[in-house]
């Protein structure tokens, strides 16, 4: 009967044990989703928001200057986020600003993708001179802090949305040619790529429809990373008056306006900056994940 006893007391642990662990990874995997979901808002309310909200970056009422965030404003309203020095509302400016890092974010990683994996892919596979002539060029670039050649270029240039993304692409396709260069040296070496070469391919059909497929899903990966590094670029273009113009809205911009006020309107730079800290910090996990995911696939 105690053997009976203890069967029956195992067999109703079984339940508990076995549901901890589905209990668990339920949780990992919510905790996984949230960085994903929150880029997810953010890229949301940059594209939808400003067609909801309107907000002017050049106008502004001064008897809204410096309001403390939920306070009521002139015409009858609320301002959810506060007021700047200009009594401009802090709360369409952070979301004209989101609209503003998605728009530079993407553009620099579309134009940088596709210059470094064109390079890269040609370099990888013709070897060579091709191959050496890209690896010096980046050798030189590599040399100089991107940062640096973006204030250079930025500063040498009127203000706008153009010089900003051309700027801040000059050395953001290093990363894109350095990748698909290394895993096309890889696959031209392949068995597929060998018969396609024996049976007369050309070369370009080879690299479209033997080589890209493969590198398709570590260039999305890495252009997560991008895109967070070009955001951040642009807001420190901004913060220093080198980036977009006036009559743009951009978190760097707010931010440095703030500047001055931190210790009685503190939620000019704040609200701004944690925006713009959790929009990189989601968009780096999420390109972690992804990183992930096609580590396992290959």
């Amino acid at each position: 009967m105690s053997t009976t006893g203890l069967g029956q007391d195992s067999l109703a642990l079984l339940p508990a044990v076995t549901t901890a662990p589905r209990g668990q990874s339920a949780v990992r995997r919510v905790l996984r989703a949230v960085p994903v979901a929150v880029f997810a808002l953010y890229v949301v309310a940059g594209v939808l928001g400003p067609l909801f909200i309107d907000y002017s970056p050049v106008g502004g009422d001064l008897t809204d200057r410096l309001l403390a965030p939920g306070s009521a404003t002139s015409d009858g309203g609320t301002a959810l986020l506060g007021t700047d020095a200009l009594g401009r509302d802090l709360f369409g400016q952070v979301v004209y600003g989101a609209r503003t890092s998605v728009v530079i974010g993407t553009l620099v990683v579309l134009f940088s993708g596709l210059v470094g994996v064109a390079v890269g892919t040609v370099a990888g596979y013709q070897r060579g001179r091709t191959d050496l002539v890209v690896s010096r060029v980046v050798d030189v670039l590599l040399a100089f802090p991107g940062i640096l050649l973006a204030i250079v270029i930025a500063g040498v240039f009127d203000r706008g949305l153009a010089i900003v993304v051309i700027a801040l692409s000059v050395t953001n396709w290093i990363g894109f040619a350095r990748l698909s260069r290394s895993m096309t040296m890889t696959l031209r070496e392949r068995d597929w790529v060998k018969s396609a070469t024996v049976m007369g391919v050309r070369r370009p059909r080879i690299i479209v429809r033997h080589i890209l497929p493969f590198i398709v899903g570590p260039t999305l990966a890495l252009a997560t990373t991008e895109f967070a590094g070009a955001i951040l670029a642009e807001a420190a273009l901004s913060f220093l008056g080198l980036g977009l113009p006036p009559s743009s809205v951009s978190w760097g911009q707010t931010i440095a306006s703030g500047k001055e006020y931190l210790a009685s309107a503190w939620w000019i730079s704040a609200i701004p900056g944690i925006a713009l800290a959790v929009l990189v910090i989601c968009v780096g996990f999420t390109g972690d994940r992804l990183t992930r995911y096609f580590n396992r696939r290959q």
